[in-house]
C-alpha cells in the first residue's frame, strides 16, 4: 500500500487510493504527531496493518519535519505543487485544468500538455475567512459562520449584491463589459448602521468566494484552459461553495468540484508514487 499525507498548518490528511479512496483527517500543531495520528488512523480501519504500508508520500508545509520514515515507513517528499496538481486533475477526470487549492490561503496550478506549474494565488481563503470572522463577528468555528451567514442579508453591506439584483447595476446603471447587471459592485461597500452579525457573515463569505473565482478566471484564461478544478479545505464550508456556484455562472467557463475534493492534495502526492 501507498498512502499519501497532506500535512498542513493546522490539519493533516491522510489517504489510501486503491479501487475506493480513504481518508483521515487529525488536528494537531506538530507535524509528526499529526502525521503519525493520521497514519495510525487510517491503518487502524483497513484490513491489513502498518507492516502492509510500502511508502507514504508526504506533502505540505509541515512535509519536512517527517525525516526518511514514520513509525517504521520509509517516506517520501512530494511537492505540494506536483501534488495539488496531479490530485486535482485526477479526480477530475482530466489531462488538463487549473486546479485551484482553497485552504489557509488558494494555490493556482495549471495541468497543461503534461507539465504542472504554479501560476499564481492569492492569500485570501480559509484562513481569511477564520481571522476575519473573529474580528467583525466573534466567531472562531466554522460551524458558527456558517449558520450566521445563512441569515444574512447582502442588501445591508454589499452593494448591492446579487441577492438584490441589482449590483453593478446601481453604479453604472446597467451591465458593465460582460459583467451582467447582479454582478457584485463592491464588496462591503455599503456596510449600513443596521447591519446585523449575520449579514456580515454573509458579506464576507460573499467576498472570499468572490476574490477566488475572479482570480481563478484570470488564470485559467491567462494560460489557455477552459476548467477550473476546485479543491481544499474551504469547500467544507457550505456557504462559500453555494456563492461560488452562484458566481461562476456569471462566466463561460467550466467550474468542478469532484467527489473528495477536500483531499486532492493528498491524493495527487499518492498518485505521484503509483
Amino acid at each position: 500500500m501507498i498512502i499519501g499525507i497532506d500535512i498542513g498548518g493546522s490539519t493533516t490528511d491522510a489517504v489510501l487510493v486503491e479501487d475506493d479512496i480513504r481518508v483521515v483527517t487529525i488536528e494537531a500543531n506538530d507535524p509528526y504527531a499529526a502525521a503519525a495520528g493520521a497514519l495510525g488512523k487510517l491503518v487502524a480501519n483497513l484490513p491489513g496493518s502498518l507492516r502492509d504500508v510500502r511508502r507514504i508520500a508526504a506533502t505540505g508545509a509541515g512535509a519536512a519535519a517527517l525525516g526518511g520514515e514514520l513509525l517504521g515507513v520509509p517516506v517520501t517528499p512530494v511537492s505540494e505543487i506536483d501534488a495539488i496538481g496531479r490530485g486535482g486533475t485526477t479526480l477530475a477526470g482530466l489531462d488538463e485544468a487549473l486546479v485551484v487549492s482553497m485552504g489557509t490561503g488558494t494555490a493556482m496550478v495549471c495541468v497543461r500538455n503534461g507539465e504542472i506549474r504554479h501560476v499564481g494565488g492569492t492569500g485570501v481563503g480559509g484562513g481569511t475567512l477564520l481571522g476575519l470572522s473573529k474580528h467583525l463577528l466573534n466567531a472562531t468555528r466554522l460551524e458558527t459562520i456558517e449558520a450566521l451567514a445563512a441569515r444574512g442579508d447582502l442588501k445591508r453591506v454589499d452593494v448591492d449584491g446579487a441577492v438584490a439584483a441589482e449590483g453593478v447595476g446601481d453604479i453604472a446603471g446597467g451591465p458593465v463589459g460582460n459583467l451582467p447587471v447582479e454582478a457584485t459592485a463592491s464588496n462591503f461597500g455599503q456596510l449600513r448602521s443596521d447591519a446585523t452579525v449575520e449579514d456580515k457573515a454573509r458579506a464576507l463569505v460573499n467576498m472570499i468566494a468572490e476574490v477566488i473565482v475572479s482570480l481563478s478566471i484570470t488564470a485559467a484564461r491567462g494560460h489557455g484552459v477552459r476548467r477550473i478544478v476546485l479543491t481544499g479545505k474551504l469547500l467544507r464550508v457550505t456557504p462559500v461553495v453555494e456563492r461560488i456556484r452562484a458566481t461562476r455562472r456569471m462566466f463561460d467557463l467550466e467550474f468542478l468540484i469532484p467527489a473528495h475534493a477536500e483531499y486532492a492534495t493528498a491524493i495527487g502526492a499518492a498518485r505521484s508514487l503509483q
